[in-house]
């Protein structure tokens, strides 16, 4: 039995870095199982330099991302979402608009790499932080069997990979 791939929007305020990294991964694994998107309730207009150059070191294909408005997903014809996770922690206190679907969201705060400033050494290392936690995240969404979960079950485990790695160390060989 053939079945559509689960729809996963991810949306953090800029939309520039963290959502367009989830964006990138989750498509790039997720094989015909997911379908990710990205966007923002106030998009920066463009992917941040550091991001992209990121992703595409580790082979994740970027030429289809653009920072983009999160309203595109409300309208009439959008692609329906089975779920919306927040990666930014201004987004999560914002008020969300009503997704077509009625999909199952959570937060997955992620500390805005945009925002460290000091050396470049130490912003790259700020990307690079952000895309292992959100890389760890990801595999452990595709690990579930939402399937076989009820709606209640899978929206505690939704919100405990948020939560689940907080204190873990990002690390290069964690991903």
């Amino acid at each position: 039995m053939e079945t559509r791939p689960y729809n996963v929007l991810f949306v953090c305020t800029g939309n520039s870095a963290r959502s367009l990294m989830a964006e990138a991964v989750l498509n790039q694994l997720g094989g015909r199982r997911f379908r990710a998107f990205s966007a923002g309730s106030q998009p920066a207009g463009q992917p941040h330099p550091m991001a992209l150059e990121l992703l595409q070191r580790h082979r994740y294909d970027t030429s289809t991302l653009r920072s983009k408005s999160w309203d595109e997903f409300a309208l009439p014809g959008a692609p329906v979402m089975d779920f919306v996770l927040t990666v930014c922690d201004s987004a999560a206190g914002e008020t969300c608009p009503v997704w077509p679907g009625q999909p199952m969201s959570a937060h997955w705060g992620v500390e805005d790499p945009a925002a460290v400033t000091g050396s470049e050494e130490r912003r790259r290392q700020a990307f690079l932080d952000a895309f292992l936690v959100l890389s760890r995240r990801i595999t452990i969404l595709m690990s579930l069997p939402l399937g076989k979960l009820d709606t209640l079950s899978l929206q505690k485990e939704l919100r405990h990979i948020g939560v689940a790695d907080k204190s873990a160390p990002a690390t290069e060989g964690a991903a």
